[in-house]
């Protein structure tokens, strides 16, 4: 099991998009920052806004690209080519529709579900073969109400939710980082 060494928030840049539901990667990174002290710096030369440190002893690197989701794999694709990480050490971190807010699952592999930020990053590794950590924020009911939803804010009891399963997926992030990820999938699963 190889440890994490990139850990990807996915969301749009700029002030309007803040606080939509499809920022929710940003959210978690922002939060995993804000408890390790780690600052974010923007690095054009990675489409993004990337910070470095350390957690529980392993050296890692956090990236929030500014490049808009649908192309969020030139900046994944340019760190991890830059640094060689390996999919399989490349955590991103996203929101998902097919899960209820307060849900949060980890995973590795598979598809993009019709997220256009996995999609770009799958098109930019060659791969599919990285971890996912899923945001759940629910579904409108309708595929035509999509776009519209993820680019709008939670209700506040679901951001109450969100914010819940953003606490419990920081607590095994050490986990995650140490490559645990059976020990983090359980605690995390199971909550």
């Amino acid at each position: 099991m190889s440890a994490i060494r990139l850990i990807v928030g996915l969301g749009n840049p700029g002030r309007e998009y803040e606080t939509t539901r499809h920022n929710a990667g940003y959210w978690w990174v922002d939060e995993l920052a804000r408890l390790q002290n780690l600052s974010f710096k923007s690095e054009a030369k990675y489409h993004g806004l990337t910070a470095r440190g350390q957690l529980h002893g392993h050296e890692m690197l956090l990236l929030k690209p500014q490049t808009f989701m649908n192309v969020s794999g030139r900046a994944v694709g340019a760190l991890a080519q830059f640094y060689k990480i390996a999919p399989a050490e490349i955590l991103v971190v996203h929101d998902e529709l097919d899960l209820p807010p307060g849900v949060a699952r980890l995973k590795m592999g598979g598809g993009h579900g019709g997220h256009n930020g996995l999609k770009d990053i799958i098109a930019h590794l060659g791969s599919k073969d990285f971890w996912r950590l899923r945001l759940g924020i629910g579904h409108p009911g309708d595929r035509a109400d999509v776009a519209g939803y993820v680019l709008n804010d939670p209700r506040r009891e679901e951001h109450e939710l969100i914010d819940e399963a953003i606490q419990r997926a920081l607590h095994v992030a050490p986990l995650i980082v140490e490559g645990k990820t059976e020990a983090a999938m359980l605690k995390l699963h199971s909550a």
